[in-house]
């Protein structure tokens, strides 16, 4: 099972130039079918005077689906190359649309492999890329004397305080990775001599900035 995965945060668009033919590459979160061809069906109007409008998306933690088209282009030589370059990054949830401005040259097929992968591989460039982790949600309950030094013992281990509710006690929504290699209710209790209760009440996902768009 995947309890963590790379994906894009927000729309990104590149230019690649090859001998004079023009490829504009879109990068897009998707989260579905729909969407991903909602936005395909908008770039095919917005670049409606081009060539082709290639793409290719791949959908799920374990690219369960995983769709791309050629528009056109000899069979094998764009969309799939794009749908590569996607998985070679191992991104999900994400959409890649190609559109390519014939330059009066043509580049034949490897040319054309070339070119896409590399519009496909510059458009993931610039692309704010962030990692989400599959977490446990604890909440805990602890009196205020405890709180320092759970507050201390937490951040010692970069675990993440979702949220802090002050009380008659204090209530916290702690997030613990699902891989994260610690036995959680009894380091609590251990931290606050066994002055806690313990509960989990939920999954979510924490999120890492992996790389900020052009770098």
């Amino acid at each position: 099972m995947c309890n963590q995965y790379l994906t894009v945060t927000k729309p990104s668009e590149s230019l690649y130039v090859v001998k004079k033919s023009k490829f504009i590459s879109n990068v897009v979160p998707i989260k579905d079918d729909k969407e991903a061809n909602d936005y395909i069906e908008k770039f095919r109007k917005k670049y409606w005077d081009a060539t082709h409008n290639v793409y290719a998306y791949s959908i799920g933690l374990n690219h369960e689906i995983q769709k791309f088209s050629d528009d056109g282009e000899p069979s094998g030589t764009a969309g799939k190359p794009v749908l590569e370059v996607i998985k070679s990054k191992d991104v999900k949830n994400v959409l890649i649309v190609v559109t390519r401005y014939f330059g009066g040259i043509k580049l034949g097929a490897s040319g054309l492999i070339r070119a896409y992968s590399e519009s496909a591989s510059l458009g993931l460039k610039n692309s704010s890329i962030i990692k989400k982790i599959k977490s446990y949600i604890y909440q805990v309950t602890t009196d205020y004397n405890m709180l320092g030094k759970l507050q201390w013992e937490l951040n010692q281990r970069d675990i993440i305080i979702k949220d802090i509710n002050y009380a008659e006690d204090v209530n916290m929504k702690i997030l613990i990775p699902v891989n994260y290699k610690i036995d959680f209710q009894q380091f609590v209790m251990d931290t606050t001599s066994g002055n806690a209760n313990i509960k989990l009440i939920g999954e979510d996902f924490i999120v890492k900035e992996i790389q900020t768009k052009g770098n």
